[in-house]
């Protein structure tokens, strides 16, 4: 499908009082759920229909599923039981402990729960059916309504569910979730950030326990008091290990929230505990500081108070800091924007967020390795003015994200690899070409380049300005992006590419010249001969004037020029509005031919007759055309052919529209400039 860019200047993070209803009907939860109530019927969701669709694209249900409301499985449904905690979420048979495990660590955080989870929905009087959710997806707040009929076999959910069996909140934001995706096979298989990001707007960062920096529980630390999102996992070597469990009662391959981070009392010594939840609600660690083990006997019972330590077989357990090192091998962190904070925290964030695409032949140029076209990659420029508080330099957290992919599961679509590299700016303005990339090196770079949702890595740079380049590992690969900064400190960024300027010389005016070039001499006598007395040309004459001279340049290795090409020239050309070209036209234009000539042979490199896509921002800024990302794209879609190559006729097209594109311009520009100087005058 075509990418087309998307305007990336800087925007603030998304408010979620303002998500948008997504309902094909246009129509907004509270509208829809008074409309069932004043008909007296429950809403069906026809967006998401409760039918084989709705739950795998790739095969057919293996046991057959029927879709029920909860009050067809239980007499007395709730929404919410005694507050929803993260012992309400147990998994079902469907593949998303990853999803599961961002449900409990949404838990903690009330308010941001409360967000995702609207509290002004229930199975009470008013009761129609329909329920409603929201979550953020690339800086913009959706609202998702669904019916409540769920999955069922044999009168029990399918899917994820409550340990209270008439408790049904969790298995409605699954559906909900689902519904966002596509499907609930689309659920299957993902990384805990990707959820924790859609429920708080967020921004991921992911460690590798066993290279982890030496104040990883700091770390740690201060990430659950900011009320960030905390994950952690067990990699696996195969499929075959895929959530087999450890002799210590841990499952490989399954993903596990972080609840919680303390230091306790402990014979006369402090030592570093971790709290960990399975989504499972139960399985747990058997090691050291587990529930039943010996070192709770040497703990004051006031400690196991604070600690909410209970023997309980419920999927939560303590650990040893020192023991979860050991064990575990992933840890995913999501750091909550300013807005999914209480204006109690202390610590927050600055954000800023840009969108783009990746277009093949214009802005897809794939990574560093790809010399010819990095430089085509869109380009944001970073100011960092503020050092971080007692530090000499500033941290700020990039992420960039491809969107969408998910979701297009289903057509077969796969993550792409992504990454970023970030230079030191050269301290001018504009889009930056390929020599500045051929002789400088990168000052960071994301850690590596990875088929995720999102790549994302903490950097600590010097104050300055810096340009950071995100792009797919391979050339050609088309795909949207979301690329948001957070910084501890405010920091500026803006787009190198939204400017578009027009730099052409004075236009020419037919002038009769002392005497006759050479050339002059001979496009006279091809005028007289194909034109006769009057000198004027049709379109058809001037095609074959033009390719019979072009033909004879040795230097140029042209296909013959088109006869629209020769009619876009006389409407360009035609002052006087009769259809034709005089022969003092003729030479006007031929001076600007001869230029263009000469920039599309500087540009075609391997001299094959066609240029590349990818370099036609240069070659239009030398004809004195600066573009952004938007117009190169469409000019890119509209003239090159499937193996990104340009050749001269359409080249020479595209000037002439855009000349004539610019006359309009200035035409419109003048003609507002008199208006308002008379409006002055008055």
């Amino acid at each position: 499908m075509p990418y087309l860019y998307q305007d990336s200047k800087p925007r603030p993070a998304a408010q979620p009082g303002a998500a948008r209803a997504t309902h094909s009907s246009g129509k907004g939860y509270e509208q829809l759920r008074q409309e069932c109530l004043r008909r007296g019927v429950l809403f069906e969701d026809s967006d998401f229909p409760a039918c084989n669709s709705s739950l795998f694209f790739s095969e057919n249900p293996p046991i057959p599923f029927v879709w029920k409301r909860p009050g067809d499985i239980v007499k007395d449904p709730k929404f919410i039981l005694g507050g929803a905690t993260r012992t309400d979420i147990c998994q079902g048979d469907l593949g998303d402990c990853w999803l599961l495990a961002a449900i409990a660590s949404l838990t903690l955080n009330e308010k941001t729960l409360a967000r995702v989870v609207p509290l002004d929905q229930n199975f009470g009087p008013d009761y129609a059916g329909i329920f409603h959710f929201q979550f953020w997806q690339h800086n913009e707040w959706l609202d998702v309504v669904i019916d409540d009929r769920l999955p069922t076999f044999k009168g029990r959910l399918v899917f994820l569910h409550s340990a209270e069996l008439n408790e049904f909140w969790s298995a409605l934001l699954e559906k909900a979730y689902a519904k966002l995706n596509g499907s609930y096979e689309s659920l299957k298989g993902g990384s805990t950030i990707e959820a924790m990001e859609d429920f708080t707007g967020g921004i991921g960062e992911m460690y590798d326990v066993k290279a982890a920096p030496d104040n990883f529980y700091e770390i740690l630390e201060k990430a659950l008091k900011r009320c960030s999102m905390v994950g952690c996992s067990i990699d696996t070597s195969s499929a075959a290990e895929s959530e087999a469990r450890t002799p210590f009662g841990l499952v490989k391959g399954h993903a596990y929230s972080v609840t919680g981070i303390e230091e306790v009392s402990y014979r006369g010594r402090q030592v570093q505990l971790i709290r960990i939840r399975n989504p499972w609600g139960q399985v747990e660690w058997n090691g050291p500081w587990s529930d039943n083990s010996a070192e709770w006997c040497s703990v004051s019972p006031s400690e196991q108070r604070r600690l909410s330590q209970a023997a309980r077989d419920d999927g939560e357990f303590w650990m040893n800091f020192e023991d979860f090192k050991v064990h575990f091998d992933k840890v995913e962190i999501c750091n909550l924007t300013p807005d999914a904070l209480g204006d109690s925290t202390a610590h927050k964030w600055e954000v800023t967020i840009h969108q783009g695409s990746w277009v093949r032949g214009a802005t897809a140029g794939g990574c560093r390795n790809y010399l010819e076209t990095f430089w085509t990659n869109p380009q944001i420029k970073l100011h960092l003015t503020e050092k971080d508080d007692g530090q000499d330099e500033c941290t700020f957290i990039a992420a960039l994200m491809q969107k969408g992919r998910r979701k297009l599961k289903k057509l077969g679509a796969e993550m792409l690899t992504i990454g970023y590299s970030i230079y030191e700016s050269p301290g001018r303005d504009g889009h930056l070409g390929k020599d500045f990339f051929r002789y400088h090196p990168s000052k960071a770079r994301s850690k590596t380049y990875i088929n995720l949702r999102e790549v994302s890595h903490r950097f600590k740079l010097p104050p300055g300005d810096y340009i950071l380049i995100p792009t797919t590992f391979e050339p050609h690969q088309e795909a949207d992006f979301c690329l948001r900064i957070f910084s501890e400190k405010k920091a500026i960024t803006e787009d190198l590419d939204e400017n578009v300027a027009i730099d052409l010389p004075e236009p020419l005016h037919p002038t009769p010249g002392p005497q006759e070039t050479e050339e002059e001499k001979q496009f006279r006598a091809l005028f007289e001969q194909i034109s006769g007395k009057d000198m004027e040309i049709s379109a058809e004459e001037l095609e074959y004037v033009l390719n019979a001279v072009l033909k004879k340049t040795k230097n140029i290795k042209f296909k013959n020029l088109s006869l629209i090409s020769c009619r876009n020239i006389i409407s360009l050309m035609d002052m006087s509005g009769n259809g034709k070209l005089e022969f003092s036209e003729f030479k006007v234009f031929w001076e600007k031919m001869k230029k263009w000539i000469s920039i599309f042979l500087q540009f075609d490199f391997d001299k094959s007759g066609s240029m590349s896509s990818y370099e036609l921002r240069g070659a239009l800024k030398a004809a004195g055309y600066q573009l952004n990302n938007y117009l190169l794209q469409l000019i890119v879609l509209r003239y090159s052919d499937e193996q990104f190559q340009i050749e001269f006729d359409d080249f020479l097209n595209c000037l002439i529209r855009l000349e004539n594109a610019s006359r309009v311009f200035q035409a419109l520009s003048a003609k507002n400039k008199e208006f308002i100087n008379l409006n002055i005058g008055e």
